[in-house]
């Protein structure tokens, strides 16, 4: 676990003398923040740093200085189109002083020259950043030094139709009951197949909506990669690693849900609206998600009520070798190395007071994201939201987050590629762990260990 470190005095000192000796000369600075992911219920990413731009030039001009800041942000809802335009953008030097993206950009765009390391900037000793989660900082963090602060965090449960179970049987306390049996390993991701298929048997959901996982490429698919006891990493030499055994359950999991009839071989690459419109609108039996998901079913979808409708769990186990599970997806705040090393004192400022608990809840709240830190249980807003409580106890404590290695996106791209062409029937699962091995192992070589 990282220990946060305590700028030396040295270095803190002269931090404070630069922030200093910009406030004090400078009359307008222009902050630039790009936001990937991102839309109307999370536009806090770049709202927080202009709301930190009004305390940091109120501060400044109680102290008689003169300081502007204006920022000017930027938002991509989508991913590529955000990580297409922040590479253009380095490479022509014109990238902006904040980058909102995700944790796992840290290790290529730290080794390519894109960003400086923000602890050269702020004080992680020092508050608010003193109450920030460790794991958080672990998952900002790369080849020993911190690269972010966190933005905000996640869980990625399972999600259940309430009226659905019911149509098969389930009782009220059995619907209650029901994470618990998940987290055990008593409810497997084959008792969910089973229950899908018994939601259509009964016609309370149509053929094929039994089960309706992500429909695109995502972080998500490494939590099923969990489920039969895949690691990530291997903890003695800190590799990388791809579990041949994992990947199997994995990828005959998904075969076995489209022989059952619960999801069709074509799903992949179903739209996300249909998506929604289907989890939303109680049409669909079991699923998976993110906890963010609910306040857009919320604000797009017309979801009433969200506890009354849907049950929500670990991802399940696959076999007795995996384990109930949830992957977190850290968004951080990020400094490039735009502008002069003043701009970077400015910008890191902003960061860290738009990284008060006050500023970030109203992040977490609208958006439907956790805390990152300690102290946001103790803002009412925060404490009297039942789902961000409930996901914080019951789902955050298992979460891991994928590895920020800059050569992970090879075992990543390999995994998708055989998990798509099992599930479409294109190649067999034994020949699409085979096809996943060959590239890994011929790009990445004795960087990885393959189990």
């Amino acid at each position: 676990m990282t220990v946060l470190p305590i700028l030396k005095s040295a270095t803190l000192a002269a931090v404070l003398l630069a922030s200093t000796a910009v406030f004090a000369s400078a009359k307008d600075v222009t902050i630039k923040v790009w936001a990937g992911g991102t839309g109307p219920t999370n536009d806090y990413r770049i709202e927080a740093i202009k709301m930190a731009a009004d305390i940091v030039q109120r501060e400044a001009k109680i102290r008689g200085e003169d300081l502007n800041i204006k920022v000017e942000g930027q938002a991509w809802t989508g991913w590529d189109d955000f990580k297409q335009a922040v590479t253009l953008a380095a490479e022509s030097n014109t990238a902006p002083n904040i980058i909102v993206s995700g944790h796992e950009d840290i290790g290529p765009w730290s080794q390519s020259g894109l960003l400086r390391p923000i602890e050269d900037y702020v004080d992680f000793g020092a508050w608010p950043l003193n109450q920030l989660y460790p794991n958080l900082i672990d998952v900002s963090s790369y080849d020993g030094r911190i690269w972010g602060v966190p933005q905000d965090a996640e869980a990625r449960p399972f999600f259940f139709s309430r009226s659905h179970l019911k149509a098969i049987g389930y009782t009220d306390a059995d619907i209650e009951a029901l994470p618990g049996k998940v987290e055990r390993g008593e409810y497997t991701l084959y008792s969910m197949l089973d229950d899908a298929k018994k939601m259509q048997d009964a016609k309370v959901v149509e053929p094929g909506k039994g089960f309706m996982p992500r429909p695109s490429n995502g972080t998500d698919y490494w939590q099923f990669y969990q489920s039969f006891g895949g690691e990530m990493t291997d903890a003695e030499s800190g590799k990388l690693v791809l579990d041949r055994q994992a990947l199997t359950g994995m990828y005959q999991f998904f075969v076995d849900a489209v022989a059952k009839g619960v999801v069709p071989a074509t799903y992949l690459g179903t739209t996300w609206d249909t998506w929604h419109q289907a989890v939303a609108s109680d049409k669909a039996g079991i699923w998976h998600g993110g906890t963010w998901h609910k306040a857009e079913w919320e604000t797009k979808w017309g979801l009433k009520d969200f506890f009354g409708q849907m049950q929500y769990s670990l991802i399940p186990a696959g076999n007795e070798k995996g384990r109930a599970n949830t992957i977190t997806h850290p968004l951080v705040y990020l400094l490039s190395k735009t502008g002069t090393d003043e701009d970077a004192t400015i910008a890191a400022e902003l960061i860290t007071v738009a990284s008060e608990p006050r500023f970030n809840t109203l992040h977490a709240i609208k958006s439907g994201h956790l805390a990152i830190g300690t102290a946001q249980a103790g803002i009412a807003l925060y404490a009297n939201d039942r789902w961000t409580t409930v996901a914080t106890e019951a789902l955050l404590p298992h979460a891991t987050a994928i590895p920020n290695n800059s050569d992970f996106g090879v075992i990543w791209k390999a995994m998708y590629k055989g998990l798509e062409a099992s599930w479409t029937k294109t190649s067999s699962v034994a020949d699409a762990v085979k096809a996943a091995e060959t590239e890994v192992r011929s790009a990445l070589g004795d960087k990885v260990v393959i189990r």
